[in-house]
């Protein structure tokens, strides 16, 4: 979950601009609403964490859950 604002900030395509602009139709957060999900399995707040320990969050639930398998060997 990250507000708008960083989105925008983090934009280095400039699709925020684009669709501030108009030129981009039906954006997410900008003219088309975000509808957080009601049932959402995981959720990362990438404000309070590294692109690297969100990537290690959903590795974790991914490996709790069963769709990786845990390899002891290593």
């Amino acid at each position: 979950m990250t507000p708008v604002e960083v989105c925008e900030r983090r934009d280095r395509k400039g699709l925020y601009a684009k669709a501030r602009a108009g030129i981009l139709k039906d954006f997410t957060g900008v003219s088309d609403p975000y509808e957080e999900p009601k049932d959402a399995e995981i959720v990362i707040n990438t404000v309070d964490v590294t692109p690297e320990e969100a990537a290690q969050a959903i590795i974790l639930h991914m490996e709790h859950e069963g769709y990786l398998a845990v390899n002891d060997n290593l």
